[in-house]
Order: C-alpha cells, then sequence, then structure tokens
C-alpha cells in the first residue's frame, strides 16, 4: 500500500514538475496549493533533495526545482525512495533481497515466482511512468 508519506511526495513533485519556472517554488506555495502539512512536507522534500530529485535554494527567493527534466524521474524512483524496495517479499526484492525466514526451496517456491511475476510488472509501470507524464494528466484534469 502506497503511504500517505508517498502520495505528499508524488504531489509535490507533480505540481513543481507542472510549474514549469525556472525559479524554485516556494515550499509555502507547494504545501498551500498541494494543502499538505508543511513540517511534513519539509521532511519529504529533505529526503527527495538527498535522493538527488530535486534541489533546494535558500533565501527570500528560495524553494524547490526538479534535479532533472521531469521526463527522466520515474515514478518508481520515487517510490523506491520514499518507501523502499518495491518486492512484496524480500525474497524477490533487487536492491534488498534477503531470503525468507520460513522458505525451504527458492527456486520451487510458487509464492516466491507468483511475487516476482508481481514485483516485475509493478516495477516495469512504474519505472516507464515519469513525473511528465503525471504532470500532463494532472494539468488535463
Amino acid at each position: 500500500m502506497l503511504t500517505q508519506r508517498s502520495r505528499y511526495a508524488l504531489r509535490a513533485l507533480i505540481f513543481i514538475a507542472r510549474s514549469n519556472s525556472i525559479a524554485p517554488v516556494p515550499i509555502s506555495v507547494i504545501a498551500a496549493d498541494q494543502k499538505l502539512p508543511r513540517k511534513f512536507l519539509e521532511i519529504i522534500l529533505l529526503d527527495l533533495k538527498n535522493g538527488g530529485v530535486v534541489h533546494s535554494y535558500r533565501g527570500k527567493m528560495g524553494g524547490y526545482r526538479l534535479a532533472r527534466p521531469a521526463s527522466e524521474i520515474s515514478f518508481g524512483e520515487i517510490i523506491r525512495l520514499i518507501e523502499g524496495p518495491l518486492a512484496l517479499v524480500p525474497c524477490v526484492s533487487v536492491s534488498a533481497y534477503q531470503k525468507c525466514a520460513d522458505c525451504f526451496e527458492e527456486s520451487t517456491c510458487v509464492i516466491r515466482k507468483a511475487m516476482l511475476i508481481v514485483r516485475d510488472q509493478t516495477a516495469a509501470i512504474l519505472d516507464n511512468t515519469s513525473l511528465a507524464d503525471l504532470s500532463l494528466e494532472a494539468a488535463a484534469a
């Protein structure tokens, strides 16, 4: 399940992407427009900054800008940054693999095989959906 933290991150990033502004977007503007709690948004944007998704700028004209073009920032990258691995079970995770404690044999585990398909298809969809795609949809809505 997608957490509130991820939903807020996505909403903020889509707003920044839609702004198409060269100037940084102030956090107060993002929070007000998206109806997000400012303090929580600050924490989320710090994580996104540390993850290389946004740049922050201080001062009176400060705020946040995307670190790369919106077309190069995927939904999957953002969710992994905020939530961690996409895998529903640790034995199919690409970045945080762990053998399941109760597994007899990974190579014949039907649960693992099903979860591998789920992970691959989820990753394919999320990694091929960019902020640019989502900002266009949001603008049209």
